[in-house]
């Protein structure tokens, strides 16, 4: 495929934070090209690709890989020495009509809608959250942050059976956009200045009387809202931490300690991109609503703003190359 990239220049409007090598989060100095989701058609495969032939309809995993190293080979190639993940510096992302990227990780989609495409990678972070945190049908669980990942856990949550759900957010309009995925999820507005234990107590009683709390999913990386999490959760219960925080944060160690709260994290997504196609494919979750607002590619700017106002309401905002 031909690589093209646009010549935007650098502005504040256009500057991304992005994660280093380290998995430090900082602010980076713009980059010509942004986003790491993209999905289209398949131009000219190489000659040694035999997995995907020309028009086949991809979706591209944003992750490029060593291949040697010993994460790589033992299948959990998001922690590669030598990581190139788009959009994450020095690389340039996918926010381009046209990338060269290896064939491995251009997944088909078959019949999934271009705008379903686009959702895999979020889907991704969230069917992996589940999935490694052990949730099982039945399992009362807590999502903290009702942001798109949150929105999508959400659904992950309620395909997998886990009842009954919890989730909570300092903006009631996204916790109102909830109750049109899952109308009986229980909601929590977090109010400022709460304390853990008044959090606690309030998530429980939405939950309903008797209910324990056996995992939390945390996907704001906020720290008041990890030590929320950690607090609301049964003895022996899971905190699984999705969202990605500051450098170094505290969080209630004793209560952890004595209540032997396991507190695990996650780094992206391995090996979960064909998963996350076939739960798409099958309809046990649907994620077209979360696409609240489109853009084309020549008004990406205007994306990036809508994206970043509270006001507008946003919950996934697409931008369409054609």
């Amino acid at each position: 495929m031909v690589s093209e990239t646009s010549d935007l220049a650098p502005t504040l409007e256009n500057v991304g934070i992005h994660i280093d090598l380290e998995q430090k989060l900082y602010l980076s100095a713009a980059s010509p090209t942004l986003e790491e989701v993209l999905n289209g058609s398949s131009l000219k495969p190489g000659e040694v690709t035999v997995s995907i032939k020309s028009t086949d309809r991809v979706a591209i995993e944003p992750h490029i890989i060593c291949g040697v190293c010993e994460p790589c080979l033992t299948g959990r190639y998001n922690g590669c020495k030598d990581l190139v993940f788009r959009s994450s510096p020095p690389s340039h992302g996918l926010l381009r009509r046209y990338v060269n990227h290896p064939a491995i990780w251009c997944h088909k989609i078959g019949d999934l809608l271009y705008d379903e495409g686009a959702l895999l990678e979020p889907l991704s972070v969230a069917l992996t959250a589940v999935t490694r945190s052990g949730v099982k049908i039945g399992d009362p669980v807590l999502i903290c942050g009702a942001g798109a990942i949150g929105l999508i856990t959400l659904d992950v949550c309620r395909a997998a059976g886990a009842w009954p759900i919890g989730i909570t957010d300092i903006d009631p309009k996204r916790l109102e956009f909830a109750k049109t995925i899952m109308p009986d999820v229980r909601t929590h507005l977090v109010e400022k200045g709460q304390s853990p234990e008044e959090f606690a107590e309030k998530i429980h009683q939405a939950m309903g009387d008797g209910v324990e709390i056996a995992v939390a999913l945390e996907c704001t990386g906020v720290e008041s809202s990890v030590g929320n999490a950690i607090q609301s959760v049964k003895f022996g219960g899971k905190v699984f931490i999705i969202g990605v925080g500051k450098e170094k944060m505290e969080i209630p160690f004793m209560r952890c300690s004595a209540q032997e709260v396991q507190v695990e994290f996650q780094q992206r997504y391995v090996n979960m991109w064909p998963r996350a196609i076939r739960v798409l494919s099958s309809g046990m979750v649907n994620l077209k609503t979360l696409v609240t607002h489109e853009f084309t590619l020549a008004t990406g700017v205007e994306a990036f703003k809508t994206a970043s106002d509270p006001e507008s309401g946003s919950i996934k905002v697409l931008i369409r190359s054609d």
